[in-house]
Order: C-alpha cells, then sequence, then structure tokens
C-alpha cells in the first residue's frame, strides 16, 4: 500500500500545481495605477513624485522601471535558446560515455531536469532564488508564486533594466536546469529513476536557489562582498561539482563489470560541439545585453574552450598516452567550465591561460582519482566540473580587470600587481577564498544531507541485478 502511494504521489503533487496555476495571473502589474499616472504627468514635479512611488514599491523587490531595449532583448532570447541546448548537448556528452545498455537513463536524466526544473522555477523556484531577500541568504517564495506579476511590461530586474522581467526569468532558468542535470555523471549507471527525480527537486530548492541568491542577487551576501560569477562558477558548476563528490562518495563503486566502455564517442563529440555552442548563450548571455561585454565574454569563452581541449590532449601525449576524442571533449569542457566565472571580468589572453591551467589541473586529478582512489564517480564530474569551476573562480580573483568590466571595484591580484596605476589589493582574492569555502562546504554537506533524506523516503541505488540488466531496461523498458 505504502509503495503504491509513494508511485501515485508524483502525479498527485504535479495535479496540485496544475490546478494551483488556475488560480494566478502572471500578467499582473506591480504599481499599474502608478505608472499610469506616471504615463499621464505632464510636468517633471508630478512625474518625479510618481517615481518616488514607483520606487518604494520595487526597490525591495530589486525591481526597476523597464528600460526597454529590443537589441539587448533579441539577443538575451537566442541566448536563452542556447543555453537551453546545453542540456540535451549535456545528455549527448554523458550518455556517449557510459555502457551501451545504460545509454538512455543516462540521456534522460538530463532531458526530465528541463521537465521538473521548469515546473518548479515557475512555481516559486524563481522567487527563491531571486524574491525579496531574507536576510541575503534565500528569497522570499510568495515574492514571484506562479510568476506573479513576472510578465509586468513596465518593470525589470535591477541588474537587467532594458531586457522583460519574464524573459530574464526564463534565461536563469536554463541554468537551474542544467545544474542537477550535471551531477548525473557522478551517480550514472546506479541510480533509480523515480528517487533521481525526488533528489533534483531537494537539491533546486535547497542548494541551488540559495546559492544563486548569494551570488548573483544585489541583496545575496556574497554579492554584497563582491564576489564576481560572471555566468556561473560558484552557483553552476561548484554546487554541481561537490553534489556529485557527495554522490559518489554515498552510491560507492559499481558493480557491473565493463563499466569503462564508452558507448559512442562520436555523440560524445556532437555533446562537445552543442555545448560549446551553448556555451555562448551561457556567458555572452550573461551581459544581459548586446553590447561591447557580450562580444569580450564570447571571445574569451571560445579562447578558453581551445586552450584546455588542446592543454588536455598535449599532456596525454607528453605522458605516453595517445591523444584520444575523449580527451580533446573533456578538455574542452574543463575550459568552458573554468572560464564561466571570469568570462565577462578577464582579456583574452587571460581567458587563454585559464583554460590552459583548469585543464592540466583537472586532466592530473582525474588520473590521481583513477589512480590513486576508489571513488566512483562515473564520469568525473568532480574533478571536471567542481574543480574547473573552483579554478575558475580563483583566476577570476586573479585577472579581473576594471578596463575589461567597470563593474570590477576591486581588482585581481595579478591586476594590481602588473598595473603601474593600481596598488596591490587581496581584497577581491580574499573574498573569493571565503566565498569558496562557504560554497564547497554548503554543497557537499547540503548534498549530501539530501542524499540521505531521499534514500530514507526512496533508495537511491538500484539492486544488484537491475545494475547488471542496465538501467535502460530495468528503469524504463526500453533499450539501446
Amino acid at each position: 500500500m505504502l509503495n503504491l502511494m509513494k508511485e501515485k504521489l508524483p502525479f498527485l503533487l504535479l495535479a496540485v500545481f496544475a490546478i494551483a496555476a488556475l488560480f494566478f495571473d502572471s500578467v499582473g502589474q506591480f504599481g499599474g495605477e502608478l505608472f499610469k499616472q506616471l504615463s499621464e504627468a505632464t510636468d517633471e514635479a508630478s512625474k518625479t513624485q510618481i517615481l518616488a512611488k514607483i520606487s518604494t514599491i520595487l526597490d525591495p523587490l530589486s525591481l526597476v522601471p523597464s528600460q526597454l531595449n529590443t537589441g539587448d532583448a533579441a539577443w538575451i532570447l537566442a541566448s536563452t535558446c542556447l543555453v537551453l541546448i546545453m542540456t540535451p548537448g549535456l545528455a549527448y556528452f554523458y550518455g556517449g560515455m557510459v555502457n551501451r545498455k545504460n545509454v538512455i537513463s543516462t540521456m534522460l536524466q538530463s532531458l526530465i531536469s528541463m521537465a521538473i526544473i521548469s515546473v518548479i522555477w515557475v512555481s516559486f523556484g524563481f522567487s527563491l532564488a531571486f524574491g525579496e531577500s531574507i536576510g541575503g541568504f534565500i528569497g522570499d517564495p510568495t515574492t514571484f508564486f506562479m510568476f506573479k506579476n513576472v510578465f509586468d511590461g513596465n518593470v525589470a530586474w535591477k541588474l537587467a533594466p532594458t531586457i522583460p522581467l519574464a524573459l530574464f526569468a526564463f534565461f536563469q532558468l536554463k541554468f537551474a536546469i542544467i545544474t542537477p542535470a550535471l551531477i548525473t555523471g557522478a551517480f550514472a549507471e546506479r541510480v533509480r529513476f523515480t528517487s533521481y527525480v525526488l533528489f533534483i527537486v531537494l537539491f533546486s530548492i535547497f542548494i541551488y536557489s540559495p546559492l544563486a541568491h548569494w551570488t548573483w542577487h544585489p541583496s545575496g551576501w556574497l554579492f554584497q562582498k563582491g564576489v564576481l560569477d560572471f555566468a556561473g562558477g560558484t552557483v553552476v558548476h561548484m554546487s554541481a561539482g561537490w553534489a556529485a563528490l557527495a554522490s559518489a562518495l554515498f552510491f560507492g563503486a559499481r558493480k557491473n563489470s565493463g563499466h569503462n566502455k564508452p558507448a559512442n564517442i562520436p555523440i560524445v563529440i556532437l555533446g562537445t560541439g552543442l555545448l560549446w555552442f551553448g556555451w555562448f548563450g551561457f556567458n555572452a548571455g550573461s551581459s544581459v545585453g548586446s553590447n561591447n561585454l557580450s562580444a569580450i565574454a564570447l571571445a574569451t569563452t571560445n579562447v578558453a574552450a581551445a586552450a584546455a581541449a588542446l592543454s588536455w590532449i598535449f599532456l596525454d601525449a607528453a605522458q605516453g598516452r595517445k591523444p584520444s576524442a575523449l580527451g580533446a571533449c573533456i578538455g574542452a569542457v574543463v575550459g568552458l567550465v573554468a572560464i564561466t566565472p571570469a568570462a565577462g571580468f578577464v582579456s583574452v589572453p587571460h581567458a587563454m591561460f585559464i583554460g590552459f591551467i583548469s585543464s592540466l589541473v583537472s586532466n592530473l586529478l582525474v588520473t590521481f582519482k583513477n589512480k590513486k582512489t576508489t571513488i566512483d564517480d562515473t564520469l568525473d564530474v568532480f574533478p571536471c566540473h567542481g574543480v574547473g569551476g573552483m579554478v575558475g573562480m580563483v583566476l577570476t580573483a586573479f585577472f579581473a580587470d576594471a578596463k575589461v568590466n567597470a563593474a570590477v571595484v576591486d581588482p585581481g591580484l595579478f591586476t594590481s600587481m602588473v598595473d603601474p596605476n593600481l596598488t596591490l589589493n587581496f581584497k577581491l582574492f580574499t573574498n573569493h577564498l571565503i566565498a569558496l569555502v562557504a560554497v564547497s562546504a554548503f554543497a557537499f554537506v547540503g548534498s549530501y544531507i539530501l542524499l540521505f533524506v531521499t534514500n530514507f523516503i526512496s533508495p537511491l541505488r538500484v539492486s544488484a541485478v537491475e545494475e547488471e540488466d542496465g538501467l535502460d531496461l530495468s528503469q524504463h523498458g526500453e533499450t539501446y
């Protein structure tokens, strides 16, 4: 009876949210009457007075009157689509690397994240990440509940005033989608599908949303400390990487044989291409405008990925290994990960160094993990995404430059060393180290607790027989 209720519960919960959606209007207005008065006002004194009243409503919500720019909106619309294509790209990237009998299950884990996180985000996830701040740690879940007032054309997000609030919300949704999907590489080939669904729901609520609020909300405590994360090095890659390590430790090693035989390397290459392509939206789109900064972020992204791909296969060759397609693909993705927090804060030459060094570090760490430890992080999510994100975060604090982005208040450590017009400045570097420790501890410990809770409600690991049969067949009744 209990198992039957567990099977019905997901459908019942979805039905509750679907029915509740009938009673909410996302096209409402914040201070609609005041905006009407503003449009009708004829003298500057009246306009100033009305704007002051509007400000008292919008300021606590980090909203401002919209300054719509169609060029900016067009680019972020395109970027939103680019970031979404990264998740199917990730499905191909991961799917090609697992054993043949687990390809469908691995790819589905990415696809289902697109559906689950979309529903959560519209319901209350966007509010948790970007709603009215509660102490700088989390957003009020009621601020935009069921996307309440999100489609108000009069207002925009404070840090993205030239695009519609709804567009900003959906752009950010794509980041929330891919983050839990990244974790799946750590426990691929041994996770129960229904338990995985529960885990990513909990992860999105209790790990991703708070980190997004800390880092990207103007009132978030990391934002207030001046921590720079242009497109998600801490929020996306470090959180996924530490959750992956927690998952690998929680699940333990795989039992089935032949798990190191990739099913289809050509689709790994396809997935890498889609990720690289989509990453231009991920990073260049995070400028939230069509401007010089978006061009810089696009350029740094491409250069870092290229340098990292070469760094990985050249290091392999220097150590007597054959340069492989898998190595080039993994290296490119590591470079993309590492440049993410820095993309709009550093110069193109420094991006090349970031790509080179991040790939070198991840390559050596993967080798160490495989030879010296028994940790079964199936697709090396922690050494590639987690460590890549951390290297990128630290190097952002080295190379951040106000000449690239005026938002850089405190220059990077290296920048302040080599620029004769600057004095040596450790502030940004120190704050990034504080953030690195805080985010790492929160993501790792929090994820481990959520794994324990999930496992208590619904066992996470498949049986030995199901693992041997493969998850495609045992979990989905399908074969590749």
